[in-house]
């Protein structure tokens, strides 16, 4: 048995494909090499592989490659890299030999979640800068670097959390309007008590999304302190009309609250610790950030108010300029404050008897996981197979009007993916208007078809949107995989210098 033995934890937002890919990467190197090793994964469906205590104490070194909380502080003392996962999809080997390195020069693992970035190097110049990877950021000191790659990690614990509450939740909302638009309404002859339930479920789960946003980007930050009092503050925001927006505000206003209430309360006797845990820190923090979120979430709710607002003057504007309006906000944030603001603008007109606008907006977020799923379908060598088979489950999210299952994709590259994003969702949202389809359901996506006006010409449109996005997407990746390749080829070519 090798002398060496690296351990390892893996986790990606979704927790359905780079958090594998990492892990079989980085074991796949080690076993090349002849080194031990073991992955832990932090998938959706929770921890695998688990590392134990009698795994850490005996490990050479660790590596920690995520972009979400994977409980770091566990590794105090111990050697360690902690870098994002793409750099483990791509770079393994050269993963290994800094972690080796820092066990070499007994570099040490920092004693708090928040500093246990370990040995971050530099900039990771072996990853296709044209990617954009949030570990391409890292490039100023080191500082800036852990301060980026906290808050990067912290918001993409939130979104792993949140996902599935917006999948579930936004499914089922969308088949009820199978038996009608108004089948959850007493009052309403298309009632059933089936689709009500159905409704009322859906309604329910996707209600939950900022409060579990807000809990677990705190939750990452603070821990179980944290947890608790970013649920509170995440419900406060979403019950005053903050949207996405407050449940981000509050995630983090509620983790690093905590964290300075933790070091203000630090010198009461250790005896004490129980009752903070239980009392204190539930009871003080939940009122003095509960305070802070009544406050702001004022200001919060007038920004949605305001996008609002504009958006209901360009009701009768001219379609090309309103369809791009509402592509552009539709496919920024994908479920954010602009996206919410168009869809609750959409909502509210259809009490004007303003199906369109409706249509429009549905339309435009529609396409963005369409297209992912699109690009992956069109050129599977520009997508590694893990991603390809998230990019195919996009077809039934989008089909369902879940716009968020395209966030994976914009993450890992947002400054050319959304914009990328912006131009499908433009033309869907503006041929959907040129062409006078209508839509009187809020939701539900390809579902609610037949009772839509125009149907064929709505598909239309969303398809047309998503096909050119889906080419523009694929192309770039396929161009991003070839330089890529060209580039190991050349590094693999390189001679070797003597010693």
């Amino acid at each position: 048995m090798s002398e060496q033995f690296i351990i390892a934890a893996t986790g990606c937002p979704t927790g359905v494909a780079h958090t594998f890919m990492a892990a079989e990467a980085i074991s796949q190197a080690a076993e090349a090499r002849g080194i031990e090793i073991k992955v832990e994964t932090h998938g959706q469906v929770g921890v695998e592989n688990a590392l134990t205590p009698a795994d850490i104490e005996r490990a050479t070194g660790v590596i920690v490659a995520a972009d979400k909380d994977v409980q770091a502080e566990r590794f105090q003392g111990k050697p360690l890299v902690d870098v994002g996962v793409a750099v483990a999809i791509h770079e393994p080997d050269q993963l290994i030999d800094r972690v080796l390195a820092a066990a070499e020069r007994g570099a040490r693992a920092a004693s708090s979640a928040e500093g246990a970035q370990g040995e971050d190097g530099g900039a990771d110049a072996a990853l296709d800068h044209d990617l954009l990877d949030v570990d391409s950021i890292e490039t100023g000191g080191s500082g800036a670097r852990r301060a980026l790659r906290a808050i990067y990690k912290h918001l993409m614990n939130g979104v792993s959390y949140m996902l599935p509450f917006v999948v579930g939740g936004g499914v089922l909302l969308a088949v009820s309007f199978l038996w009608g638009i108004y089948s959850a309404d007493p009052e309403s002859s298309e009632y059933n008590s089936f689709a009500a339930a159905l409704n009322e479920i859906g309604g329910v789960g996707l209600g939950l999304m900022v409060p579990i946003l807000s809990a677990f980007i705190a939750e990452s930050v603070s821990k179980r302190p944290g947890l608790v009092v970013g649920l509170v503050t995440g419900m406060i925001a979403m019950n005053n009309g903050t949207g996405f927006l407050g449940g981000i505000v509050t995630g983090f206003l509620s983790g690093y609250g905590m964290l300075g209430l933790s070091k203000l309360l630090s010198r009461m006797p250790s005896a004490l610790n129980g009752l903070k845990a239980i009392f204190i820190f539930p009871v003080l923090g939940s009122l003095v950030f509960g305070l802070v979120t009544v406050l702001i979430s004022a200001p919060m709710a007038g920004f949605s108010g305001f996008l609002e607002d504009f958006l209901t003057g360009f009701q009768g504007a001219n379609p090309v300029i309103l369809g791009l309006i509402l592509g552009v906000m539709c496919a920024f944030d994908m479920g954010g404050p602009l996206n919410k603001a168009a869809y609750v603008t959409g909502v509210a007109l259809l009490s004007d008897g303003n199906i369109t606008f409706m249509a429009a907006v549905s339309a435009a977020c529609i396409a963005p996981p369409l297209i992912t799923a699109i690009a992956c379908t069109l050129f599977p060598r520009g997508f590694e197979p893990a991603e390809r088979r998230a990019g195919y489950v996009n077809y039934i999210l989008g089909s369902t009007h879940i716009t968020e299952g395209a966030i994976p994709f914009a993450a890992r590259n947002p400054l050319v993916v959304i914009p990328i994003l912006m131009v499908g969702s433009s033309i869907a949202s503006i041929l959907s208007l040129l062409w006078g389809a209508g839509s009187p359901a809020p939701h539900g996506g390809f579902l609610v078809l037949p009772i839509a006006t125009h149907p064929f010409l709505w598909f239309g449109a969303i398809l047309i949107g998503a096909l050119v996005g889906g080419l523009l997407f694929g192309l770039y990746r396929t161009r991003a995989a070839r330089r890529q390749a060209l580039r190991a080829e050349a590094t693999a070519s390189d001679p070797v210098p003597s010693a």
